[in-house]
């Protein structure tokens, strides 16, 4: 019985060659034959574009064609797909990806940025024009959770997810918590060791891990991606001090990106969180990424894995590639992106859970009865205080948790504890979610 003819190569173009494009490369050619068996043709890497010809790779380009700028690559006649690791929401990554859709090419991206905040565009052009937009890489690195939200939980309504989206905030907080060392000192060993960037900004102001949220949550939920409502905060506020006082209380200190749906609409935010030692998520620590999501039948499914590097992140883009030559094609976010329900951002000052606060006050008889005052005065109910020793005259650090009130009473409350002349240096809150 005469043999099906083979089917044709996926020919590919890679635009940026940093770790993880080389990563991808070397991913290619080192399971060429377990890849051709799985999806039954072989990918091809045709065309490659970079900053720079002449540096090492560890991987052989001579085969492939060069070009100096990516936006030429993406135009190129022989490729069916770009692969687009250039990243940034603008420029030559977001006219990249525009120039392979207008030419009827497939697109597979890390970039969380770009998709953040042109993701609805994006696929609304791809869909318009059937070609897949895949981007399992653009979210917590291998971890395959893009398409367990997309796909494994299709039949689900998800209701909330929250994670640890960025690995070097969580490398620096776990360094803090099991060293006993402050910020400044951790951060500066990140760096040192490639965990964090020579400007670290996006990492740690929770910008990289919002950027991934407000994508997981168009996933999700089914709702157009909406980068602008989600409220940010970093860690660079937290002190070695705040983990003493965690560990007393039965928490972990993580900064983690929320999303859930509440009668008030879709809320989305990053912070840094206290979460009980008991849950799952706490004892993630180092530069392992963690995302659960909350769904009605499935109940609440845990995803841990490392969240960047060359191999997971690699692994996550041929996972894409992968999909692309079996012929597998899903809606961009889920659901037709035509389809992609608004929704009501729901604001932060409505979110209601209980709260730690650290001040630093001038140790005097009548401070701490202000201090309760101003939190009753908002209808804030202290549920415990902690104040180590006594120094009179001196500041010294006190500490106190609440029960469940609003975010807008909570804040309330700060400013005018902020305003006492006894408090000599802004209080520091961190939220208590009880996962």
């Amino acid at each position: 019985m005469p043999q099906a003819p083979k089917a044709a190569p996926l020919k590919i173009a890679v635009a940026g060659l940093g770790t993880v494009g080389a990563g991808v490369l070397k991913l290619l050619a080192a399971q060429g034959a377990l890849i051709e068996q799985r999806c039954g043709r072989r990918i091809e890497v045709v065309a490659v574009s970079a900053r720079s010809r002449g540096k090492d790779r560890g991987v052989d380009l001579s085969a492939v064609r060069w070009y100096d700028d990516p936006v030429a690559l993406a135009a190129d006649p022989d490729a069916d797909l770009v692969v687009e690791l250039i990243g940034g929401s603008e420029g030559p990554a977001r006219d990249t990806v525009a120039t392979a859709l207008e030419t009827g090419k497939h697109v597979v991206t890390a970039n969380k940025a770009l998709l953040a905040v042109h993701g609805t565009e994006i696929a609304l052009k791809a869909e318009g024009k059937g070609l897949t937009v895949a981007f399992e890489a653009a979210v917590a690195g291998g971890i395959p959770i893009i398409k367990g939200l997309r796909e494994g939980l299709a039949g689900n309504r998800v209701t909330e997810i929250h994670g640890i989206l960025n690995g070097t905030c969580n490398y620096i907080l776990t360094e803090m918590r099991t060293t006993g060392r402050d910020f400044a000192d951790v951060l500066a060993d990140a760096q040192a060791l490639g965990y964090a960037e020579a400007d670290p900004s996006f990492d740690i102001d929770g910008v990289d891990a919002a950027h991934k949220l407000a994508v997981l949550a168009s996933v999700a939920f089914g709702t157009p991606v909406d980068f602008g409502s989600v409220h940010i905060e970093g860690i660079r506020h937290v002190s070695a001090v705040d983990f003493d006082y965690a560990d007393q209380l039965g928490f972990r200190i993580k900064l983690l990106g929320i999303a859930r749906r509440t009668d008030a609409g879709i809320e989305q935010r990053v912070h840094p969180c206290m979460v009980p030692k008991s849950a799952p998520i706490a004892s993630v620590d180092g530069v392992f990424n963690a995302v659960v999501a909350q769904a009605d039948f499935a109940d609440r499914v845990l995803f841990v894995g490392r969240g960047a590097g060359a191999g997971p992140t690699a692994s996550a883009v041929v996972a894409d590639l992968i999909d692309v030559a079996r012929g597998r094609s899903t809606p961009t976010f889920g659901v037709p992106a035509g389809a992609l329900g608004a929704a009501t951002p729901s604001p932060m000052e409505s979110r209601r859970g209980s709260y730690y606060v650290r001040l630093m006050v001038v140790d005097r008889p009548g401070v701490i009865a202000d201090i309760a005052a101003a939190m009753r005065d908002q209808n804030v109910s202290m549920e415990q205080f902690l104040q180590r020793g006594r120094s009179p005259g001196e500041a010294v650090p006190v500490v106190l948790t609440t029960h469940d009130t609003d975010e807008a009473a909570m804040q309330k409350a700060l400013a005018t504890i902020a305003a006492q002349d006894t408090v000599v240096e802004p209080p520091r809150m961190i939220r208590i979610e009880q996962f």
